[in-house]
């Protein structure tokens, strides 16, 4: 099922057992930040990225190492080099993505972002030293930026699919067969947001985080709630202007986002995510989110 219809879309999902894959990966790949700069092209419509001068490459290669060896202590994490004609590749969720056995390139709205997709030593690694196999959107015509646009339930195999600029329609369909779900809800972003991983994350398949005004349609986050009721956390503006919806859970008992976003958290929020059985794992990355993104999007996952 694929729709844009919340209410039939719950009533789906429902009955959806959380048998149709591990619900965290079991391993992770990042992209260092080298020669870390200002992307015009994505600063276009990408209101979360600072001013050129509030780059700091230094501290942003720092933390990016610092957040490679935070994960390599719960899971396997290898980290491919930057490229300064690639600024934005440091957030490789967009562009990469694995079901078992293979993995997905997407299709990114901006050309400095479609450069990544040709990567061959990222194909490599995965075709060659892992043995996947590649399902490329990448040369077709509709943006589908992966997990930047599609925030998966990979335990009971759904997805919620914000539509903007970075995924239309057309895309949304390709990354519903891509990834073989069982269900994607397609929702329309409010204006100003690029990503659906920015206001959403489903953690461990047993919890959401959800900024509610990051959705154009009230109905969408009220359906998404309903069905991890009652471990649904809102979260406000100001979290989520802190980047605390971009999180994501790296083993079944932890949810990771950066200092920035756990300072942002309200005590209503904490409580939320304790009682849905999560610690909170916190790694500063403050230079990295002058990129317009946070820990989740740095993280591309292995299935």
């Amino acid at each position: 099922m694929i729709t844009c219809d919340p209410e039939a879309f719950l009533a789906y999902a429902r009955d959806c057992a959380p048998d149709f894959g591990p619900a965290t990966a079991k391993a992770a790949f990042l992209v260092a930040p080298d020669g870390f700069a200002r992307a015009e092209q994505s600063a276009g419509d990408n209101r979360y990225m600072a001013d050129a001068d509030a780059f700091d490459a230094a501290r942003a290669c720092a933390q990016h190492r610092d957040l490679q060896r935070a994960m390599a202590a719960v899971l396997p994490t290898v980290c491919f080099p930057g490229d300064p004609r690639t600024p934005d590749a440091l957030f490789p969720n967009n562009v990469f993505a694995t079901v078992p056995g293979r993995l997905i390139v997407g299709r990114m709205r901006h050309p400095v972002r479609q450069r990544e997709a040709a990567r061959t030593d990222i194909r490599g690694f995965f075709t060659g030293t892992l043995g996947y196999a590649v399902h490329d959107l990448s040369g077709q015509p509709h943006p589908c930026e992966l997990t930047g646009a599609l925030v998966i339930d990979r335990a009971r195999g759904l997805g919620f699919c914000g539509l903007s600029e970075r995924c239309d329609p057309d895309g949304a369909r390709l990354l519903h067969e891509a990834f073989g779900l069982r269900a994607t809800l397609l929702f329309a972003l409010a204006p100003g947001e690029y990503h659906a991983n920015v206001v959403l994350a489903v953690l461990a398949g047993r919890a959401v985080l959800l900024c509610p005004d990051g959705f154009a349609d009230a109905g969408a986050a009220a359906a998404i709630a309903q069905l991890y009721a009652p471990h649904a956390i809102w979260l406000s503006p100001a979290e989520r202007a802190g980047f605390a919806g971009n999180a994501i859970s790296l083993t079944a008992e932890t949810a990771w986002m950066s200092a920035v976003a756990a300072a942002a958290l309200a005590p209503a929020a904490r409580n939320g995510l304790a009682q849905a059985g999560f610690g909170l794992q916190a790694v500063a990355l403050d230079a990295l989110e002058s990129a317009g993104g946070s820990l989740r999007c740095c993280i591309a996952e292995i299935y």
